[in-house]
């Protein structure tokens, strides 16, 4: 069997299998404060490595000893002066290193700090998450393989053979075993047909020409031994199937920006947009993203001018309905793309409006979409007003119409900054028979 050391260092000189071995056996420690660093982290920080502190008994390795707690011993203690047999002893203090109380006894080690790099709090961060609902299974994070060019083999396919190549390693092999070259020949050849033509030719005639006739029958063995094209020589055309990522895939990013939508509610509408353009960047080697901002107008905009932009008015959620649906009849074909939505607003919208929305996403954008996530940006007291999914304003109550008839559409609320990341995956968590059709 055959054992590979990868003996490459870290920055910290530690080797790389020690640290995967350790990241495996910290693994739910560091799970966990990756899940919490969310909770805390700005829009800009999120995708940041991580310091991750590590309890110090989740350092300890598992091992047999006698209990303490039970059995019957008699020891003789060397230099003991104290205690006699059937004394019985104290047991002694817990050490310290914990706590907010001080103590003037015991000792104690601090909890192990760790830094996780930034790909390694992205697979963490992102290890259970899918995109549901795929029904082109063959667009789904699959690969295509394409054939690439990769140079020559000497084997293949006869429709694959590189004749120039071929040709040019015949070429060196005859130069480099001499083979007589037709044109050698035909000048041989020549000088005997002159010296063959004298009716009465002298002595030194007949030598030349017993030498030539023997120079000739020496260069045709020669030729004949010597291939033109050799096995050898033979080259095919190499291909090798790379993969190349699907871009079938497009999620479109609706963001509501009027008057209605203050700092705080446009802050956490942007941090779950950031999550979701992490987890799609991350998890998917390609896929189109596009992002609607809509105050009383909608258009597409690119990602700078999604997060950073100032842009205010008034309220008409349907026409990001709208502006998505016009993009997707000019460049995306329901019929060659997986399509996704995530829409994200305060619930206020324009008297009458909410109507315009339900009928465009019953008659034609939810039959075009394989996911539909609307997420709610409420304050702390409307969160606990409207505890049941069945109270809301006015156009939750709205979108609870298309989620009764759409299974593919979901809806949730999010009230602080640190219920962004649990919202997020319930949304986008790995559905059970998708793991088992992919298993």
């Amino acid at each position: 069997m055959v054992h590979f050391i990868d003996r490459r260092l870290n920055p910290k000189d530690k080797s790389l299998g020690n640290r995967r071995r350790f990241l495996r056996r910290v693994r739910k420690h560091i799970k966990q404060a990756v899940h919490q660093s969310v909770r805390t982290r700005g829009i800009a920080n999120v995708d940041k490595g991580k310091k991750v502190c590590v309890p110090a008994d989740g350092l300890r390795e598992p091992t047999l000893h006698n209990t303490a707690n039970s059995g019957r011993r008699e020891r003789v203690v060397i230099g003991n002066r104290e205690y006699l047999s059937g004394d019985k002893i104290k047991k002694p203090p817990e050490q310290g290193g914990h706590g907010t109380t001080g103590v003037d006894y015991g000792e104690g080690d601090d909890d192990f700090l760790f830094v996780v790099s930034r790909d390694e709090f992205l697979d963490i961060f992102f290890e259970d998450l899918e995109l549901p609902d795929l029904i082109k299974r063959s667009l789904k994070e699959i690969q295509a393989y394409k054939s690439h060019r990769a140079g020559f083999s000497i084997t293949g396919s006869p429709t694959n053979i590189s004749v120039q190549r071929t040709m040019r390693n015949a070429l060196g092999r005859r130069l480099a075993l001499r083979r007589p070259r037709d044109a050698e020949l035909r000048v041989l050849r020549e000088e005997i047909f002159d010296l063959e033509t004298i009716s009465s030719p002298n002595p030194d005639q007949r030598a030349q020409l017993t030498k030539l006739h023997a120079q000739m029958e020496k260069l045709l063995h020669r030729q004949r031994v010597i291939a033109y094209i050799d096995p050898l020589d033979v080259r095919y055309k190499y291909f090798d199937k790379r993969p190349e990522p699907n871009a079938n895939a497009v999620m479109f990013c609706l963001m509501d920006v009027s008057a209605s939508m203050g700092e705080r509610e446009k802050d956490l509408a942007k941090r779950f947009f950031v999550l979701l353009h992490l987890f799609l960047r991350r998890r998917y080697d390609k896929i189109d993203l596009v992002f609607i901002r809509h105050t009383h107008n909608a258009k597409v905009v690119d990602e700078e001018t999604f997060f950073q932009s100032t842009e205010t008015g008034g309220t008409v959620v349907s026409t990001a309905l709208t502006e998505m649906k016009r993009a997707i009849e000019e460049r995306y074909s329901p019929s060659e793309w997986n399509i996704y939505a995530a829409q994200a607003s305060d619930g206020e919208n324009f008297h009458g409006d909410s109507a315009r929305c339900i009928a465009v996403l019953n008659d034609e954008l939810m039959k075009l979409c394989q996911y539909f996530a609307y997420i709610e940006i409420v304050s702390e007291a409307e969160a606990a007003m409207f505890s049941s999914d069945e109270n809301g304003v006015e156009l939750w109550r709205a979108y609870r119409q298309v989620a009764l008839h759409w299974p593919n559409f979901a809806m949730k609320r999010i009230a602080q900054p640190e219920e962004i990341y649990p919202v997020f995956r319930e949304l986008f968590a790995r559905r059970p028979a998708e793991a088992a059709v992919d298993a």
